[in-house]
């Protein structure tokens, strides 16, 4: 049932979370969630080969400039799309929305090989982009919840490295695909795409097992859902290490409530972690 702003509510949810050994469980988070970022390398290096390939007559015959107004409708998009689906994501739920928005990027990428001009390909590839912003919203978010504290910090770092990962699987990929020894130019490039959109086909058949967010559940009233997903995990994970769990230790209060506003994001980054806020928005540099 939908929570009511206010209702105050002690469980131990986090902590036994928390107390959780590394599982089976959590690798399974971690393969099926953390594969956004070799997601956005993926694109990022496949679109990178095609510019040149995009100007021929064979292909969609562009103008650099026009090449390079379609790589700004792919970051367009994905600024919209973390905008949008993070304020969905937090009123409806991870669970959802990273299914939703995976299913976007598979949509439009497959719909981007088929492009037959340039406003086709800008509409396709903003699509896409709101795809991969989407996901960075919803996957993040579940992963920070779903890993227990002490491993969150490299996770998070191992999962963003993976980023270089499909950077390099999308530039091996354009050195057959884009190949006129074996693919025409007016097919090769399109094969990119699709070979994108069937990685993200595999990636939902695997998403589909990962349960919604226990803490998200929670900070919204569902307390009975969050400890029914809790004590599978639990089961799971002592089936892993075949002895009983440790007895988790504290409990939390929290308020329920529909969804965070403005004003609380507000209060958190500013008043709560300012030194955090200040390290995340501050410069940073690629060598």
């Amino acid at each position: 049932m939908p929570a009511e702003s206010g209702l105050s509510l002690t469980t131990n949810i986090p902590q036994r979370m928390d107390r959780l050994p590394w599982a089976r469980w959590h690798w399974r988070v971690v393969g099926a969630l953390g594969i956004t970022w070799l997601l956005d390398g993926l694109e990022v290096s496949i679109v990178a080969a095609l510019g040149p390939m995009l100007t021929h007559p064979d292909a969609l015959h562009l103008t650099q400039s026009e090449v390079g107004l379609t790589a700004s409708a792919y970051l367009a998009g994905s600024v919209v799309g973390a905008l949008v689906f993070s304020y969905l994501t937090d009123r409806q739920g991870r669970k959802k929305w990273f299914m939703i928005t995976l299913a976007l990027y598979l949509t439009a990428t497959m719909l981007t090989a088929f492009s037959w001009d340039l406003m086709s390909f800008m509409l396709f590839r903003f699509l896409t982009g709101a795809g991969i912003g989407g996901e960075y919203a919803a996957i993040n978010s579940a992963i920070d919840e779903l890993i227990p504290a002490r491993s969150r910090g490299h996770t998070d770092l191992a999962i963003n490295g993976t980023w270089w990962l499909g950077s390099a699987v999308g530039a091996l990929l354009t050195l057959l695909l884009l190949n006129p020894a074996i693919f025409p130019e007016s097919i090769g490039w399109r094969l990119c795409f699709v070979f994108g959109a069937v990685l993200g086909v595999a990636i939902i058949i695997v998403r589909r097992v990962i349960p919604e967010s226990p803490r998200w559940l929670m900070t919204h009233g569902r307390v009975h859902d969050a400890e029914a997903i809790v004590s599978q995990i639990e089961r799971e994970a002592e089936q892993d290490q075949g002895t009983s769990l440790t007895e988790p230790h504290g409990t939390i209060t929290v308020h329920a409530r529909p969804h965070a506003t403005i004003v609380t994001v507000a209060r958190e980054l500013f008043q709560s972690y300012p030194r955090r806020t200040v390290l995340g928005i501050g410069p940073h540099y690629s060598p």
